[in-house]
Protein backbone atom coordinates (compact mmCIF):
# COMPACT_ATOMS: atom_id res chain seq x y z
CA UNK A 1 0.00 0.00 0.00
CA UNK A 2 1.65 3.29 -0.83
CA UNK A 3 0.36 6.90 -1.32
CA UNK A 4 1.34 9.94 -2.24
CA UNK A 5 1.71 13.58 -1.08
CA UNK A 6 -0.48 14.63 -3.99
CA UNK A 7 -3.49 12.20 -2.76
CA UNK A 8 -3.34 13.14 0.79
CA UNK A 9 -3.80 16.73 0.13
CA UNK A 10 -6.72 15.83 -2.30
CA UNK A 11 -7.88 13.76 1.01
CA UNK A 12 -7.37 17.13 3.03
CA UNK A 13 -9.68 19.09 0.24
CA UNK A 14 -12.39 16.69 0.47
CA UNK A 15 -12.13 16.78 4.46
CA UNK A 16 -11.78 13.03 4.15
CA UNK A 17 -8.06 12.91 5.23
CA UNK A 18 -7.15 10.73 9.00
CA UNK A 19 -4.97 12.94 10.47
CA UNK A 20 -3.59 11.93 14.11
CA UNK A 21 -0.81 13.21 16.65
CA UNK A 22 1.96 11.03 16.80
CA UNK A 23 1.10 10.17 20.55
CA UNK A 24 -2.57 8.80 18.96
CA UNK A 25 -0.88 6.67 16.30
CA UNK A 26 0.78 4.47 19.10
CA UNK A 27 -2.43 3.08 19.94
CA UNK A 28 -4.40 3.01 16.44
CA UNK A 29 -0.86 0.57 15.63
CA UNK A 30 -1.06 -1.38 18.59
CA UNK A 31 -4.60 -2.32 17.98
CA UNK A 32 -4.99 -2.22 14.48
CA UNK A 33 -1.39 -3.40 12.95
CA UNK A 34 0.75 -1.50 10.59
CA UNK A 35 -0.39 -2.38 7.15
CA UNK A 36 -4.71 -1.69 8.31
CA UNK A 37 -3.80 1.44 10.33
CA UNK A 38 -1.28 2.46 7.23
CA UNK A 39 -4.78 2.36 4.84
CA UNK A 40 -6.02 4.31 7.59
CA UNK A 41 -3.56 7.62 8.93
CA UNK A 42 -2.95 9.87 5.94
CA UNK A 43 -0.70 12.28 7.87
CA UNK A 44 1.08 12.28 11.68
CA UNK A 45 1.87 15.72 13.32
CA UNK A 46 4.73 16.02 15.29
CA UNK A 47 5.55 18.86 18.20
CA UNK A 48 8.70 19.84 20.20
CA UNK A 49 8.72 22.93 22.03
CA UNK A 50 12.35 23.74 23.40
CA UNK A 51 15.42 26.23 24.00
CA UNK A 52 17.08 26.29 20.63
CA UNK A 53 20.12 28.48 20.85
CA UNK A 54 21.33 28.65 17.08
CA UNK A 55 18.46 30.60 16.43
CA UNK A 56 17.58 34.00 15.59
CA UNK A 57 15.66 37.02 13.19
CA UNK A 58 16.56 39.06 10.08
CA UNK A 59 15.62 42.22 10.45
CA UNK A 60 14.80 44.89 7.69
CA UNK A 61 14.21 48.48 9.29
CA UNK A 62 13.27 50.38 5.99
CA UNK A 63 15.34 53.95 5.10
CA UNK A 64 15.45 56.62 6.86
CA UNK A 65 15.72 60.21 6.22
CA UNK A 66 18.59 61.38 5.45
CA UNK A 67 19.55 57.57 4.83
CA UNK A 68 21.97 55.70 7.67
CA UNK A 69 24.41 52.95 6.82
CA UNK A 70 24.69 50.36 9.27
CA UNK A 71 27.37 48.44 8.78
CA UNK A 72 30.19 49.79 10.17
CA UNK A 73 28.85 51.41 12.91
CA UNK A 74 26.83 50.02 16.22
CA UNK A 75 23.37 48.93 16.22
CA UNK A 76 21.22 48.02 19.63
CA UNK A 77 17.41 46.76 19.89
CA UNK A 78 16.74 47.68 23.92
CA UNK A 79 20.57 47.87 24.34
CA UNK A 80 21.33 44.11 22.85
CA UNK A 81 23.53 44.78 20.11
CA UNK A 82 22.70 43.70 16.39
CA UNK A 83 25.20 42.13 13.50
CA UNK A 84 24.93 45.09 10.81
CA UNK A 85 27.45 43.47 8.72
CA UNK A 86 25.19 42.73 5.73
CA UNK A 87 23.61 46.15 4.23
CA UNK A 88 22.58 49.75 4.81
CA UNK A 89 19.71 48.77 7.18
CA UNK A 90 19.68 45.26 7.28
CA UNK A 91 20.48 43.45 10.52
CA UNK A 92 20.53 39.68 12.45
CA UNK A 93 19.68 39.18 16.08
CA UNK A 94 20.65 35.56 17.70
CA UNK A 95 18.53 34.86 20.38
CA UNK A 96 22.44 34.13 22.38
CA UNK A 97 23.19 37.79 22.02
CA UNK A 98 24.02 39.63 25.08
CA UNK A 99 24.19 43.67 26.12
CA UNK A 100 27.77 45.00 26.22
CA UNK A 101 27.16 46.39 30.24
CA UNK A 102 28.21 43.50 32.16
CA UNK A 103 26.09 42.14 34.70
CA UNK A 104 27.59 39.06 35.87
CA UNK A 105 28.47 38.27 39.31
CA UNK A 106 31.03 35.97 41.10
CA UNK A 107 28.46 33.55 41.97
CA UNK A 108 26.69 33.09 38.48
CA UNK A 109 29.17 34.32 35.65
CA UNK A 110 27.01 34.66 32.52
CA UNK A 111 24.03 35.17 34.22
CA UNK A 112 21.99 37.57 32.02
CA UNK A 113 18.53 38.88 32.34
CA UNK A 114 17.46 39.70 29.08
CA UNK A 115 19.34 39.19 25.66
CA UNK A 116 18.42 38.50 21.69
CA UNK A 117 15.72 35.80 23.34
CA UNK A 118 13.47 38.11 24.95
CA UNK A 119 14.59 40.86 22.44
CA UNK A 120 12.60 38.88 19.67
CA UNK A 121 9.62 37.92 22.12
CA UNK A 122 8.98 41.32 22.49
CA UNK A 123 9.56 42.57 18.59
CA UNK A 124 6.82 39.22 17.97
CA UNK A 125 4.74 40.34 21.36
CA UNK A 126 4.10 43.62 19.20
CA UNK A 127 6.17 45.81 22.27
CA UNK A 128 7.79 49.03 21.30
CA UNK A 129 12.01 48.32 21.57
CA UNK A 130 14.60 51.42 21.50
CA UNK A 131 16.54 51.27 18.43
CA UNK A 132 19.73 52.80 18.52
CA UNK A 133 22.52 53.07 16.34
CA UNK A 134 25.62 54.95 15.14
CA UNK A 135 27.39 54.98 11.66
CA UNK A 136 30.27 57.02 9.97
CA UNK A 137 28.82 58.05 7.34
CA UNK A 138 28.79 58.47 3.44
CA UNK A 139 27.90 60.45 0.40
CA UNK A 140 24.89 58.14 -0.20
CA UNK A 141 24.30 57.63 3.74
CA UNK A 142 25.21 60.76 5.29
CA UNK A 143 23.45 60.09 8.42
CA UNK A 144 25.43 59.25 11.20
CA UNK A 145 22.76 58.31 14.29
CA UNK A 146 19.79 57.22 15.32
CA UNK A 147 18.01 56.72 18.68
CA UNK A 148 13.84 55.76 17.42
CA UNK A 149 11.71 52.95 18.54
CA UNK A 150 10.66 50.20 16.12
CA UNK A 151 8.16 47.55 16.54
CA UNK A 152 6.75 44.45 14.50
CA UNK A 153 4.47 46.99 12.43
CA UNK A 154 6.84 49.87 11.11
CA UNK A 155 10.06 47.34 10.86
CA UNK A 156 9.84 46.46 6.80
CA UNK A 157 10.62 42.35 7.20
CA UNK A 158 11.13 40.30 10.51
CA UNK A 159 12.62 36.50 9.28
CA UNK A 160 13.10 34.18 11.77
CA UNK A 161 15.91 32.12 10.82
CA UNK A 162 17.23 29.12 12.89
CA UNK A 163 20.32 27.38 11.87
CA UNK A 164 19.90 24.70 13.46
CA UNK A 165 16.73 23.44 15.55
CA UNK A 166 15.01 20.03 15.81
CA UNK A 167 17.91 18.07 16.97
CA UNK A 168 16.94 14.28 16.50
CA UNK A 169 17.69 12.87 19.87
CA UNK A 170 20.23 14.66 22.54
CA UNK A 171 22.31 14.25 25.54
CA UNK A 172 21.14 13.48 28.81
CA UNK A 173 23.36 16.32 31.00
CA UNK A 174 25.03 14.94 34.84
CA UNK A 175 27.50 16.03 36.53
CA UNK A 176 29.96 13.35 38.51
CA UNK A 177 31.97 16.40 39.90
CA UNK A 178 31.83 17.47 43.12
CA UNK A 179 31.25 20.89 42.91
CA UNK A 180 27.84 22.48 40.98
CA UNK A 181 27.95 23.38 37.50
CA UNK A 182 25.74 25.56 34.98
CA UNK A 183 25.51 24.60 31.75
CA UNK A 184 22.72 25.03 28.53
CA UNK A 185 20.79 21.85 29.48
CA UNK A 186 20.52 23.18 33.60
CA UNK A 187 22.48 23.77 36.85
CA UNK A 188 23.77 20.33 37.67
CA UNK A 189 23.94 18.98 40.93
CA UNK A 190 27.56 17.75 42.28
CA UNK A 191 27.64 14.21 42.74
CA UNK A 192 24.92 12.64 40.21
CA UNK A 193 22.47 14.97 42.13
CA UNK A 194 20.26 15.17 39.31
CA UNK A 195 20.15 15.29 35.33
CA UNK A 196 18.18 17.38 32.69
CA UNK A 197 17.11 16.36 29.62
CA UNK A 198 15.64 17.97 26.66
CA UNK A 199 13.41 16.21 23.87
CA UNK A 200 10.15 15.70 23.37
CA UNK A 201 10.87 11.84 22.62
CA UNK A 202 7.83 10.48 21.22
CA UNK A 203 6.44 13.37 19.74
CA UNK A 204 9.99 14.53 18.51
CA UNK A 205 9.60 15.58 14.59
CA UNK A 206 12.97 13.73 13.65
CA UNK A 207 12.37 10.89 15.79
CA UNK A 208 9.36 9.94 13.91
CA UNK A 209 11.38 10.17 10.76
CA UNK A 210 14.67 8.88 11.73
CA UNK A 211 15.59 8.44 8.11
CA UNK A 212 14.32 11.48 6.98
CA UNK A 213 12.10 9.61 4.28
CA UNK A 214 9.30 12.42 4.65
CA UNK A 215 11.01 15.63 6.11
CA UNK A 216 13.29 17.71 3.45
CA UNK A 217 14.09 20.87 1.66
CA UNK A 218 10.69 22.45 1.30
CA UNK A 219 8.44 20.78 3.89
CA UNK A 220 5.74 23.24 5.37
CA UNK A 221 6.25 23.20 9.08
CA UNK A 222 4.34 25.07 12.36
CA UNK A 223 7.15 27.10 13.14
CA UNK A 224 6.37 29.77 15.99
CA UNK A 225 2.84 29.97 15.79
CA UNK A 226 2.56 30.37 12.28
CA UNK A 227 3.77 28.33 8.72
CA UNK A 228 7.55 28.12 8.14
CA UNK A 229 9.54 25.88 6.33
CA UNK A 230 12.69 23.40 6.53
CA UNK A 231 15.35 25.46 4.28
CA UNK A 232 18.03 23.32 4.95
CA UNK A 233 20.03 20.79 6.89
CA UNK A 234 20.76 22.01 10.26
CA UNK A 235 24.23 22.50 11.19
CA UNK A 236 25.67 19.93 12.68
CA UNK A 237 23.42 17.75 10.68
CA UNK A 238 25.18 13.74 11.19
CA UNK A 239 22.80 11.25 9.74
CA UNK A 240 25.84 8.70 10.88
CA UNK A 241 25.19 8.46 14.73
CA UNK A 242 24.68 4.72 15.78
CA UNK A 243 21.28 3.45 15.31
CA UNK A 244 18.88 0.98 17.64
CA UNK A 245 17.10 -1.48 15.50
CA UNK A 246 14.32 0.76 15.11
CA UNK A 247 16.27 3.25 13.43
CA UNK A 248 15.87 5.41 16.09
CA UNK A 249 19.76 7.51 16.57
CA UNK A 250 21.00 6.84 20.20
CA UNK A 251 22.97 10.12 20.30
CA UNK A 252 22.43 13.52 18.78
CA UNK A 253 21.77 12.97 15.22
CA UNK A 254 19.76 15.01 12.23
CA UNK A 255 19.37 18.83 12.69
CA UNK A 256 16.92 21.55 10.74
CA UNK A 257 17.08 24.72 9.10
CA UNK A 258 14.20 26.31 9.34
CA UNK A 259 12.55 29.66 8.11
CA UNK A 260 9.38 31.57 8.40
CA UNK A 261 8.11 35.16 8.51
CA UNK A 262 8.21 36.54 12.15
CA UNK A 263 5.22 38.41 11.96
CA UNK A 264 3.33 35.71 11.75
CA UNK A 265 3.95 34.46 14.74
CA UNK A 266 3.10 34.72 18.40
CA UNK A 267 5.03 35.32 21.84
CA UNK A 268 3.11 32.06 23.02
CA UNK A 269 5.61 30.21 20.95
CA UNK A 270 8.42 31.96 20.80
CA UNK A 271 9.94 32.61 24.16
CA UNK A 272 12.83 34.23 25.67
CA UNK A 273 14.67 31.88 28.15
CA UNK A 274 17.61 32.83 30.72
CA UNK A 275 19.97 30.05 31.86
CA UNK A 276 21.12 30.65 35.36
CA UNK A 277 25.17 30.58 34.95
CA UNK A 278 25.59 30.25 31.42
CA UNK A 279 23.28 33.02 28.94
CA UNK A 280 20.47 33.40 27.02
CA UNK A 281 18.26 31.88 24.58
CA UNK A 282 14.81 31.28 23.44
CA UNK A 283 12.59 28.06 23.58
CA UNK A 284 11.12 27.40 19.64
CA UNK A 285 7.99 25.60 18.95
CA UNK A 286 7.89 23.25 15.78
CA UNK A 287 5.53 21.28 14.33
CA UNK A 288 5.98 18.92 11.02
CA UNK A 289 3.30 16.89 9.50
CA UNK A 290 4.75 13.01 7.90
CA UNK A 291 3.05 12.02 5.42
CA UNK A 292 1.95 7.90 5.65
CA UNK A 293 3.27 7.10 1.96
CA UNK A 294 3.59 3.05 3.41
CA UNK A 295 3.85 0.72 6.15
CA UNK A 296 7.41 1.43 6.90
CA UNK A 297 6.81 5.60 7.57
CA UNK A 298 4.05 4.59 9.37
CA UNK A 299 5.77 2.21 11.28
CA UNK A 300 8.94 4.56 12.06
CA UNK A 301 5.38 7.28 13.35
CA UNK A 302 4.90 4.35 16.08
CA UNK A 303 7.70 5.02 17.96
CA UNK A 304 7.20 4.99 21.80
CA UNK A 305 9.20 6.94 24.83
CA UNK A 306 10.12 3.32 25.53
CA UNK A 307 12.07 2.69 22.29
CA UNK A 308 14.00 5.86 22.29
CA UNK A 309 17.29 6.01 24.32
CA UNK A 310 19.80 8.81 24.76
CA UNK A 311 23.07 8.62 26.29
CA UNK A 312 23.66 10.25 29.66
CA UNK A 313 26.95 12.36 29.09
CA UNK A 314 29.29 13.82 32.41
CA UNK A 315 29.18 17.37 31.72
CA UNK A 316 32.01 18.05 34.56
CA UNK A 317 34.72 16.95 32.22
CA UNK A 318 33.43 14.74 29.41
CA UNK A 319 31.31 17.07 27.26
CA UNK A 320 33.61 20.21 28.04
CA UNK A 321 36.72 17.60 26.69
CA UNK A 322 35.00 15.89 23.98
CA UNK A 323 35.54 12.50 25.46
CA UNK A 324 32.99 10.08 24.30
CA UNK A 325 32.56 8.66 28.02
CA UNK A 326 28.66 7.63 28.51
CA UNK A 327 27.71 6.95 31.83
CA UNK A 328 24.71 5.04 30.90
CA UNK A 329 21.97 4.81 27.97
CA UNK A 330 18.62 5.43 29.14
CA UNK A 331 14.91 5.61 27.61
CA UNK A 332 12.98 8.49 27.58
CA UNK A 333 10.11 6.29 29.51
CA UNK A 334 12.80 6.05 32.05
CA UNK A 335 13.51 9.95 31.98
CA UNK A 336 10.01 11.00 31.78
CA UNK A 337 9.19 8.68 35.22
CA UNK A 338 11.28 11.29 36.75
CA UNK A 339 14.27 8.81 38.28
CA UNK A 340 16.91 6.98 36.20
CA UNK A 341 19.59 4.34 37.83
CA UNK A 342 23.20 5.32 37.04
CA UNK A 343 25.93 3.67 38.81
CA UNK A 344 23.42 2.18 40.92
CA UNK A 345 22.26 5.68 42.37
CA UNK A 346 18.82 6.13 41.78
CA UNK A 347 19.01 10.38 40.41
CA UNK A 348 16.08 12.70 39.94
CA UNK A 349 15.07 13.70 35.63
CA UNK A 350 14.13 17.21 34.45
CA UNK A 351 13.51 18.11 31.21
CA UNK A 352 13.92 21.87 29.06
CA UNK A 353 11.68 20.16 26.49
CA UNK A 354 7.77 20.92 27.17
CA UNK A 355 6.01 17.47 26.48
CA UNK A 356 2.79 19.57 27.10
CA UNK A 357 3.30 22.07 24.95
CA UNK A 358 4.67 19.86 22.01
CA UNK A 359 1.18 17.65 22.34
CA UNK A 360 -0.75 20.97 22.23
CA UNK A 361 1.42 21.93 18.57
CA UNK A 362 1.03 18.50 17.50
CA UNK A 363 -2.77 18.87 17.97
CA UNK A 364 -2.73 22.89 16.76
CA UNK A 365 -1.48 21.54 13.50
CA UNK A 366 -3.56 18.79 13.30
CA UNK A 367 -6.55 21.08 13.31
CA UNK A 368 -5.07 23.42 10.69
CA UNK A 369 -4.72 20.60 8.74
CA UNK A 370 -8.41 19.11 9.06
CA UNK A 371 -9.77 22.59 8.61
CA UNK A 372 -8.01 23.03 5.50
CA UNK A 373 -5.67 25.88 6.23
CA UNK A 374 -2.39 23.75 5.92
CA UNK A 375 -1.53 21.68 2.62
CA UNK A 376 1.50 18.97 2.34
CA UNK A 377 4.77 20.14 0.52
CA UNK A 378 6.40 17.69 -1.51
CA UNK A 379 10.25 18.10 -0.03
CA UNK A 380 12.81 19.57 -3.08
CA UNK A 381 15.53 17.56 -1.85
CA UNK A 382 15.23 14.65 1.02
CA UNK A 383 17.85 15.23 4.03
CA UNK A 384 21.02 13.66 3.44
CA UNK A 385 21.40 10.49 5.33
CA UNK A 386 24.37 7.57 5.80
CA UNK A 387 24.51 6.74 2.03
CA UNK A 388 24.28 10.35 0.88
CA UNK A 389 28.51 11.04 1.20
CA UNK A 390 27.01 13.98 3.51
CA UNK A 391 30.38 15.39 4.84
CA UNK A 392 31.29 13.68 8.84
CA UNK A 393 31.68 16.69 10.93
CA UNK A 394 35.67 17.38 12.59
CA UNK A 395 36.63 19.35 15.76
CA UNK A 396 39.01 21.91 14.94
CA UNK A 397 42.04 20.76 15.70
CA UNK A 398 41.29 17.28 13.53
CA UNK A 399 40.92 20.06 10.39
CA UNK A 400 43.91 21.93 11.34
CA UNK A 401 45.84 18.47 12.24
Amino acid sequence: MTKTIAEINEKIKKGVAVIVTAEEVIDIVAKNGLKKAAKMVDVVTTGTFAPMCSSGVFLNFGHSKPKIKLGGGQSFLNDIPLCTSIAAVDAFLGVGALPNDDPRNKEYPGHFNYGGGHVIEDLVSGKDLQFKATAYGTDCYPRKKIDTTINIKTINQATLFNIRNCYQNYNVAANISKKKIHTYLGVLKPNLGNVNYCSAGQLSPLLNDPHYKTIGIGTKIFLGGGVGYVAWPGTQHNPYEARSKNGIPTGGAGTLAVIGDLKQMSSKWLRGVSMLGYGVTMSVSIGIPIPILNEEILKYTAVKDEDIYAPVVDYSDDYPNRRPHILAQVSYAELKSGKIKIKGKEVPTASLSSYSKALEIANTLKKWIEDKKFFLTEPVALLPDVDSGYPKGQTLEEKNG
